[in-house]
């Protein structure tokens, strides 16, 4: 395709037709690439309004996996079918009450970060990995106090590499001889300076596989982490604004930062070991939402709406996905 994700999320605020720019060179391609495929996926809601965060998707199976704020359930949903159905209860279920990002390995697991669900309550997990039947294979706690596990991606050893949002920390989470286990793998204080705010949140694994690139939400910055000793050096952006970076995007060479409250979308040039990156341009996406994440499954973007910016969410509630309209 020769759309950016930016430009796919920039035209995200119209409603009917196309403009003169989505007729452009490939754009043909790509809603032939849609046939049959809803625009929306919408997700059922608690009676009281829910709001909504990360997304995980499955390649092999065509599902994706998207976590509820509020209750922390998660909901699954198919390419081709317009409705999501909940997957997994919350409000207690497995100890979680809330939930952030998702990621699924190559085996179908799923990987699902708790946020504050474990902040004030020793007695509930951090973090939770299930089968592709929805059986739990683990509830794990991390090795830090007040851990804020925001996102999740999976590593080039099978294992999950989970962000901390109130300290410059990573865990890693896999299953070994003893069973599963979280551990600290990579420490970047001294480095990375903890501000107010979310710090550490969407990671992703760079196209050589040498390092994750990691966004900071309250800074705007990139972290490169390598993969080999988890050593830690900034992502040169070139001055970039990319302050409310949330989810990231890696298509080959190109990475695209949902930039959440700012409601705006990066689109960068980022080398295969995630050394720096140059920006290519910045887009607004729809003023009525507020996008987190966003994950790519058989060729196609799907971003969460996350209802962040309504104080008591209201319907609709949906995956939006590419061609936007």
């Amino acid at each position: 395709m020769q759309r950016t994700i930016a430009t796919l999320l920039a035209a995200a605020s119209l409603t009917t037709g196309l403009t003169a720019t989505a007729l452009t060179a490939g754009v043909g391609a790509a809603f032939a690439a849609d046939a049959g495929r809803p625009d929306r996926y919408t997700l059922t809601a608690d009676e009281g309004g829910s709001k909504f965060e990360g997304i995980g998707a499955d390649e092999r199976r065509g599902l994706f996996y998207v976590s509820e704020v509020t209750g922390g359930e998660i909901h699954r949903g198919s390419m081709q079918d317009p409705a999501a159905e909940e997957w997994l209860a919350g409000d207690g279920t497995d100890g979680r009450f809330t939930a952030r990002g998702v990621t699924v390995d190559d085996d179908g697991n799923v990987y699902i970060a708790g946020g504050p669900n474990g902040i004030g309550q020793p007695g509930r997990p951090d973090l939770w990995v299930y089968a592709p039947d929805g059986e739990l294979l683990a509830a794990l706690r991390v090795p830090a106090g007040e851990a804020f596990l925001n996102d999740v991606a999976i590593g080039p050893d099978g294992a999950a590499y989970f962000t901390n949002s109130n300290d410059p920390q990573v865990f890693r989470v896999a299953d070994g001889p003893a069973g599963w286990s979280a551990e600290l793998w990579a420490d970047a204080t001294g480095t990375v300076e903890r501000l107010a705010g979310f710090n550490l949140g969407g990671i992703v694994l760079t196209a050589d596989r040498s390092a994750f690139v990691v966004a900071q939400g309250n800074t705007g910055r990139l972290w490169r982490f390598a993969t080999a000793d988890g050593a830690v050096s900034e992502v040169a952006t070139g001055g970039a604004d990319l302050v409310n970076a949330d989810g990231l995007v890696r298509q080959g060479n190109d990475l695209t930062v949902i930039r959440n409250f700012s409601r705006m979308v990066a689109s960068l040039h980022l080398p295969a070991d995630g050394s720096a990156a140059t920006l290519r341009s910045q887009e607004a996406s729809d003023p009525d939402r507020v996008y987190t994440t966003a994950k790519m499954l058989h060729g196609r973007l799907l971003a969460v709406d996350s209802k962040f910016d309504e104080p008591v969410a209201t319907g609709p509630y949906d995956v939006v996905g590419s061609p936007w309209r």
